[in-house]
């Protein structure tokens, strides 16, 4: 940005991050900031009140939140800067923005983002104009202290969270990995309407403690529809819950979603699921199924990936945190590891009923 406004002669900058506090903080006025990496005798003048920065030669760069997309309908630039796009909640913001990318012999908008595979991202990256270029933190390693890339280093090398934020690689999934970023579809519209699902079903994995460190409770709701062939994930959930917070949320989108039947798996805590929620306040009676397994987890998450495989399930939004522990879910290292995927688990238990054995099981009746 700075070489455009110096030496191209570019008069008009969008400045557009996730918040305003971000394009303020970091990309105007943070250490590597504009405002800083300027030198002396080309300093822009800051001013706050009307969000944006003026460089002696009169180029201007005007500051825009990405949670406003309304602000940006109507002004017109020659070049701009999103940054952190991944992290951007509305999309129509980009669209506001390029209606604008009109100055100007050759309009141009630079990202810089941590490549995380979200819908948002893959759908700017397949543009026919889009290049991309890829660079390493370590890249930028003479400006870093060396305590802090060997503390990053050692954390998170060879892991996937450190091929994305080291050394910037845009990751779909991993090997072994069941289910692959390219088929995890999803619903720009939402979901339809709670009557269209022929079923729903709200699934629980229950950590076995709540405390610090522990695993997550998984709690997935999906339906089916067209006779029961296909099915939209309509919620995730899952978090980490006391037994009464996660019985009451179950109970609560039992109610939402109209759902047919709550199912946790005997092996891990089915009975605890129902004991629990037997004992949480309401007053509806809640159809209760026991999922019993004697299978392991990748002979169980096989056949909902084939379903993911064969584009029969949607996403009725993008679950950043299930939709990332689902293209790492590579079972036997997670059994390495010993690491529970309760939000995957909760899913499998979800689209298993719902489709793959598609049927009635016994049913207990729960008065909550």
């Amino acid at each position: 940005m700075r070489g455009k406004v110096e030496d191209d002669g570019v008069k008009r900058v969008a400045l557009v991050g996730p918040t305003a506090a971000d394009v303020r903080d970091v990309m105007a006025c943070g250490e590597s900031g504009l405002v800083s990496i300027c030198p002396d005798d080309f300093l822009p003048k800051y001013e706050p009140s009307k969000r944006r920065l003026i460089w002696p030669n009169g180029a201007q760069a005007i500051m825009y939140s990405a949670e406003e997309a309304e602000r940006l309908r109507g002004p017109q630039h020659e070049i701009a800067w999103c940054d952190e796009l991944a992290a951007w909640k509305q999309e129509d913001t980009w669209d506001m923005l390029q209606f604008g990318m009109r100055l100007g012999r050759h309009p141009q908008t630079v990202i810089t983002t941590t490549p995380k595979p979200t819908p948002f991202v893959k759908r700017i990256m397949k543009l026919a104009n889009c290049r991309i270029t890829r660079g390493s933190m370590l890249d930028n390693r003479k400006n870093l202290p060396e305590s802090f890339i060997k503390a990053i280093i050692e954390r998170y090398q060879g892991t996937r969270l450190g091929k994305q934020e080291i050394e910037g690689m845009y990751l779909d999934s991993i090997d072994g990995a069941i289910f692959r970023e390219d088929d995890i579809l999803h619903r720009s519209e939402g979901h339809r309407a709670i009557d269209d699902y022929d079923r729903v079903a709200v699934a629980v994995d229950p950590a076995v403690s709540a405390g610090e460190g522990s695993n997550e409770t998984g709690i997935v709701v999906a339906g089916t529809y067209d006779d029961g062939k296909k099915a939209d994930v309509l919620e995730d959930a899952s978090g980490h819950y006391k037994p009464n917070e996660w019985a009451d949320l179950v109970i609560h989108l039992y109610r939402k979603w109209k759902a047919d039947r709550v199912l946790g798996e005997v092996n891990n805590g089915g009975d605890l699921v129902e004991y629990t929620l037997r004992q949480a306040r309401g007053g509806d009676t809640i159809k209760f199924t026991q999922l019993h397994s004697s299978r392991g987890k990748r002979l169980r998450a096989e056949p909902v990936g084939a379903l993911y495989e064969q584009h029969r399930v949607t996403h009725c939004q993008y679950f950043e945190k299930l939709e990332e522990q689902m293209v790492t879910f590579n079972p036997e290292e997670t059994l390495k590891k010993g690491y529970s995927p309760d939000r995957v688990d909760a899913l499998v238990f979800a689209l298993t009923w719902l489709i793959v054995e598609r049927k009635q099981p016994r049913v207990r009746f729960i008065y909550a």
